[in-house]
């Protein structure tokens, strides 16, 4: 029998407790999941690339039990990653109604282009809707308390890299 091969695909500037909520929860339904870090110089990260794999690597360790996990920088089109990994499901987080008009749009551009592959929603734990990496790094930049948002790594390293 073939590994059902699932993608989380994200930018991860930074992993917050939201993503990890959902990463969770994805090793549970495919047989190997792939954390696809976007590369994304338009959104202008605050973390390179290399730092935002290293991060979501150490943070994703303790699932690795459940499931055979891969994490993978990529730069092309998702469905062309989706299928350079046969992946036969994309895994997305919901938090609002607003994410869901976006991803409804998304799905159906998707499934134009290869309809073999299946998205998946999750709904974000209600303790993560409001959850969102660019409210993080602005509560950081503002010496507010993030503690709550991401792991402890992830706190420290948001830190550091804004001098505080």
């Amino acid at each position: 029998m073939a590994k059902r091969v699932g993608m989380y695909p994200g930018t991860f500037d930074p992993l917050t407790n939201g993503h990890l909520d959902i990463m969770g929860r994805a090793v549970k339904l495919v047989d190997k999941l792939v954390i696809g870090v976007a590369i994304n110089e338009a959104k202008g990260p605050l973390f390179s690339l290399e730092e935002r794999v290293e991060m979501v690597l150490e943070a994703v360790e303790p699932m690795r039990a459940e499931c055979e996990i891969e994490v993978r920088p990529f730069d092309n089109l998702l469905m062309h990653f989706a299928e350079d990994i046969d992946a036969s499901v994309i895994i997305r987080g919901l938090r609002a109604v607003s994410d869901f008009e976006y991803e409804f749009q998304m799905v159906a551009m998707n499934q134009k282009l290869n309809d073999d592959v299946e998205t998946v929603f999750l709904m974000a734990a209600p303790e993560y809707q409001a959850v969102a990496s660019r409210l993080v790094k602005e509560i950081a930049m503002l010496d507010g308390e993030i503690k709550h948002f991401v792991p402890p790594s992830i706190e420290k390293r948001l830190k550091d890299k804004l001098g505080k």
